[in-house]
């Protein structure tokens, strides 16, 4: 197989991962991704999509990821599996996308205009 090599983005996060057939060693910026994502439900988006697959522990990952807030780096590092499940496997494809899990969320923070408080937010207006 070799070493198989994605990207997944989401908000400002950029996750580029790499993945090789072995016994589940899950390594994000050099620590353990239970280290790293101490919140059980960000450890749950991870494993994702393995879970859907059932194919927990039969691959080793290499996260490097950076930018944007551990929430958006979960999601990140879960689009970049499911894309590199899919490299693997073609056949892959059809589960992986039933559950969503191919689509790259485009949400990303409105920028702030003018003239305003926030991106929507005005100034307090006082009639008289």
């Amino acid at each position: 197989m070799g070493t198989v090599h994605t990207i997944g983005r989401r908000k400002a996060s950029v996750a580029r991962i790499y993945v090789t057939e072995g016994k589940g060693k899950f390594v994000v910026n050099g620590k353990d991704y239970k280290e790293y994502f101490p919140i059980e439900t960000l450890q749950y988006k991870l494993n994702q999509p393995f879970k859907v697959l059932k194919k927990e522990g039969q691959y080793d990952i290499k996260v490097n990821v950076n930018g944007g807030g551990i929430n958006g780096q979960a999601d990140a590092i879960k689009l970049a599996i499911a894309r590199s499940l899919c490299e693997i496997d073609a056949e892959n494809r059809s589960a992986l996308k039933a559950e969503g899990l191919l689509t790259r969320d485009p949400r990303v923070v409105e920028r702030k205009k003018p003239g305003q408080k926030k991106a929507r937010k005005k100034f307090q207006w006082v009639k008289r």
